[in-house]
């Protein structure tokens, strides 16, 4: 079975979780940045929808996509200076507008009273998720942090989620991978452990066609999907 394949979900030793679209939905405070960067730019707004496209790929991502969007096509060192432009900018915009998604203080809970270390691994910039996890009271329940500027290659490589079970101390194939996106399927693909999808996240692709090892409505479904194919393997 190679990393490409699916992956037998055994009882979790460790759980990964994304962050937005995951834990947060954090679109409406990216959109905020993303509209700030571009009005320094004299460039219209962009609505929360379309911002919701462009996330996935960390903020250098974010901002080209966001300029793509304007219909300006950014040079090599003009997007560095836009990067540059952007960081203050998005640290602006954690919390004002963030909220939890459904289940997300419940599951984490959950899996904390049964013992199971928990990290996010998340192409958010370290500064950036660990303040939003601190506002939410959840980064004391973590393990570990690996935010996209803790590794050289951000998801869907498996960098971060490596990085982030040897802090935890556990292999690949006796974790599990929640998140939202073809991202955190690939990078789990990568990294040789099974992958759980969230609907409702921040993904155009149906999560049901992205090729996840479980499927839940919310983070609420998590412990009782994950015991049912538990209980039937």
């Amino acid at each position: 079975m190679d990393a490409s394949t699916p992956k037998p979900i055994r009882t979790p030793k460790a759980i990964l979780f994304d962050l937005d679209g995951t834990l947060v939905d954090s679109a409406p405070d990216i959109a905020a940045a993303v509209n700030e960067l571009l009005a320094a730019h004299s460039l219209p707004p962009q609505p929360v929808a379309e911002v919701t496209t462009m996330i996935g790929g960390g903020v250098r991502k974010l901002v080209e996509r966001a300029f793509a969007a304007s219909g300006v096509s950014l040079a090599p060192a003009t997007l560095e200076q836009a990067h540059r432009d952007m960081r203050p900018i998005y640290l602006r915009h954690l919390t004002g507008l963030t909220k939890l998604l459904p289940g997300a203080r419940e599951a984490i809970a959950h899996f904390h009273a049964k013992g199971v270390p928990m990290a996010v691994a998340t192409n958010k910039p370290q500064l950036a998720a660990r303040t939003i996890l601190l506002h939410f009271g959840l980064l004391e329940r973590l393990g570990a942090l690996v935010g996209g500027d803790a590794v050289t290659n951000p998801k869907p490589a498996p960098d971060m989620l490596l990085f982030a079970l040897e802090r935890l101390g556990v292999e690949p194939r006796d974790a599990l991978m929640v998140g939202d996106s073809i991202s955190d399927v690939k990078s789990a693909r990568a990294a040789g452990m099974p992958v759980a999808l969230i609907r409702g996240g921040y993904t155009e692709t149906p999560v049901e066609e992205l090729g996840a090892d479980l499927v839940c409505d919310t983070l609420l479904d998590l412990p009782a999907a994950l015991q049912r194919v538990l209980t039937a393997a």
